[in-house]
């Protein structure tokens, strides 16, 4: 914080500068009245007085543009309130020196200010940036052969001779952790880079023998550069990665050089370099140095600076880096201007889909819509139909299965494959890579070029690439997970291919919208929430279909999926309410002709999303399931998460078996018998799990 007669190094203010430029009034708002009032009057002057160019630019541009507001007049009321707070502060009691940085500093989480609470005024947002969110090892060289994914194939379709749009490197730094194969995610990842030839991808392996149990020797003794090696990868070496920097420019040109493989520099460093006391040791891994020791290393390196201290010498540089990108810049938006004369279509789809990243007016007008007339198939044909329909119209679309196009139907029939040689294409071959196919997604939706990933698998396959699946939710990455085979009507297979409680489970992901959609309608309602998902929102979606064939619905349409839940066959005033997804919507259709010859009054309800439905107003939530309302959910999966929906609940809370799937779904408890059984037990007053599938077990 800039403080007023306290003369604190140029480095400190140009950061202090930098940081209240960027704020917004709400930003302003959340911070003590003492705060505002030093900010103010420590501001006005940097922007007169600082002996520092730098610093009176970007205070200038704080008090004259950073305090944001609706309206001009609205603007300067904010700006005069600001300088009045100095006024005041300038006849109270004040802090000098570090004290009054720190309050100033401290100041936007003060109790009672508004932040973190309080009356509802928001911290400012962080700013936009191009890292994706890694977390567990590996994750973060996999997100980087999807940003390679993206640059290759961008560059492929809008590239012409002499005008590049896309030309970029992806670099990714990764330590041993990331190269002993956690949960086989880097090797999944690293392999379909190699086989790819992605000549654009550089990694440097921060080789330096460590683990957080210590030396690596005592888990870890393969020679990972021949394994990169064998993966198809140009792999170099820099002996001394603590001191010899024109050695790692060299080994960057060198990787640079080699267009048709992938580059990993083994760079070999001690870790806590220049640490008396702690460094090659764990102990400089995963805890502080410590404030002596970390004294003790600044003077053996000869580092004369404070802590967060850094020389204006680094500022120098990386503004000579700014000023060189801007250059660049202007080069870029000439040969941009040239592209839209030469190249007039492709600049209108590059233009959409990557620049602007919206959608064309009635874009999902091609999405099939059907009747109750119209014949039955399983979801994951009629998701077969929405994938191609997109396809044909929507170039954003890319992705692809892990080795199962032909039971997922995933394969995009107007398009080829993505492959070395072929990048333009969009089917993506992962092959039997379900991790490292997430996290390849997962980037290319993170490259914020407006490509719209999805990626394919049996249901009870989304295990193996489950933390990929968070972090699609966790780091906003809008793909698309397409998983079929989403029961026990898989059949045959058994139960290590039928999920139980696997869609249950996914549910629970924060910001994951899940939908197991019921007939053709729905797939469609499906797709177009997880397209928009994706493009608008940067959001994933994981979508659950079925193998067996299901009867299209009466009143499922795509408005009614984008809603979450709705009635299929409605009752004013139902004795009972059935609610269920995917397969078991027309299972409890059958059930309620039953029950409704037997004069019961029954409504049945298809909630695809739970997400989707959690978002509705409650006005309308109520009128789809009334309470006091008796209500039953039915779903061929564990039963847990039903009871913020139902009161009693028919489902499988057991592993299946090997058998046809209907005959399955018939012992398990899902046949219209036992749905009627279990219905008139509700009506009877009996609640909770009235059938948990234990049956199919005798």
């Amino acid at each position: 914080m800039v403080v007023e007669n306290w003369p604190i190094k140029v480095h400190v203010r140009r950061r202090a500068a930098e940081a209240l430029a960027g704020l917004d009034v709400a930003g302003v708002a959340c911070w003590s009245r003492r705060a505002r009032a030093i900010a103010a009057a420590a501001l006005a002057r940097a922007a007169r007085e600082d002996t520092d160019a730098y610093v009176q630019v970007k205070a200038s541009e704080f008090l004259a543009e950073g305090v944001a507001a609706a309206d001009a007049e609205a603007h300067e009321a904010a700006l005069e309130h600001l300088l009045s707070e100095a006024a005041a502060a300038a006849e109270a009691p004040t802090k000098e020196g570090p004290a009054a940085a720190a309050e100033a500093d401290g100041a936007a989480a003060e109790p009672g200010d508004g932040c973190g609470g309080g009356d509802g005024v928001a911290p400012p947002p962080a700013p936009a940036g191009a890292e994706v969110t890694t977390g567990p090892l590996g994750m973060g060289v996999s997100n980087a052969v999807g940003l390679a994914c993206a640059e290759r194939h961008l560059a492929s379709v809008y590239n012409k001779p002499g005008m590049d749009l896309i030309d970029h490197y992806t670099y990714c730094i990764m330590g041993d952790g990331c190269c002993q194969d956690p949960e086989g995610i880097s090797h999944e990842s690293c392999a379909y880079a190699g086989h790819l030839g992605l000549g654009k991808l550089i990694v440097f392996y921060d080789d330096n023998g460590i683990t957080i149990d210590g030396h690596t020797e005592l888990s870890f003794t393969e020679d990972v550069g021949k394994r990169y090696e064998a993966y198809g990868w140009q792999v170099l070496t820099v002996e001394d990665g603590n001191t010899d920097v024109d050695g790692i420019r060299k080994a960057i040109a060198a990787a640079k050089a080699c267009a048709d493989k992938p580059t990993l520099i083994k760079v070999k460093t001690v870790i806590g370099y220049g640490s008396p006391n702690k460094a090659d040791s764990h102990d400089a891994h995963g805890a502080p140095l410590g404030a002596d020791e970390a004294t003790a290393t600044r003077e053996q390196l000869g580092w004369k600076y404070g802590e967060f201290e850094i020389p204006d010498s680094v500022y120098d540089v990386f503004s000579a880096h700014a000023s060189e990108g801007a250059r660049k810049q202007e080069e870029w938006n000439k040969v941009w201007a040239q592209y839209q004369e030469k190249e007039p279509e492709l600049a209108k789809q590059f233009q959409r889909v990557v620049l602007d990243k919206t959608l064309p007016e009635g874009w999902a007008d091609c999405l099939p819509k059907v009747t109750p007339e119209d014949k039955g198939k399983a979801t994951r044909l009629w998701s077969q139909d929405c994938l191609n329909a997109l396809a044909s119209t929507m170039p954003d679309l890319i992705g692809g299965s892990a080795d199962l196009a032909p039971s997922n139907m995933t394969l995009m029939k107007c398009t080829g494959d993505f492959l070395k040689g072929s990048y333009e294409g969009r089917n993506m071959r992962f092959g039997i890579r379900e991790f490292g196919m997430g996290a390849v997604a997962n980037a290319v939706s993170l490259h914020k070029t407006g490509l719209v990933p999805y990626c394919a698998t049996f249901t009870i396959f989304s295990d193996y690439m489950r933390n990929a699946i968070r972090l699609a939710a966790l780091a906003q990455a809008g793909t698309i997970f397409v998983t079929t085979h989403d029961s026990i009507a898989v059949g045959e297979d058994g139960p290590t291919h039928q999920p139980i409680e696997t869609v249950p489970s996914l549910r629970m992901i924060p910001d994951l919208t899940v939908i197991r959609p019921a007939d053709g309608n729905e797939c469609s309602g499906a797709y177009k929430v997880a397209f928009e998902k994706s493009k608008l929102e940067s959001m994933p979606t994981f979508l659950a279909l079925t193998r067996q064939a299901l009867p299209n619905l009466p009143n499922s349409s795509i408005e009614n999926v984008e809603k979450g839940a709705y009635a299929v066959i409605e009752c004013a005033d139902p004795d009972l309410v059935m609610v269920a997804t995917g397969s078991e919507v027309s299972l409890c259709v059958d059930a309620c002709k039953e029950l409704t010859a037997m004069g019961k009054k029954i409504r049945v309800v298809s909630m695809p999303s739970w997400e989707l439905f959690r978002a509705q107003p409650a006005s309308y939530k109520d009128s789809i399931l009334p309470k006091g309302v008796a209500t039953l959910s039915v779903e061929a999966a564990v039963t847990m998460g039903w009871e913020e929906w139902a009161d009693a609940h028919v489902g499988i809370n057991c592993f299946g078996a090997s058998a046809p799937g209907d005959t399955c779904l018939y012992k398990f408890g899902f046949s219209v018998p036992n749905v009627v059984y279990c219905a008139l037990r509700r009506l009877k007053g009996d609640t909770g799990v009235l059938s948990d599938g234990s049956q199919g077990k005798h």
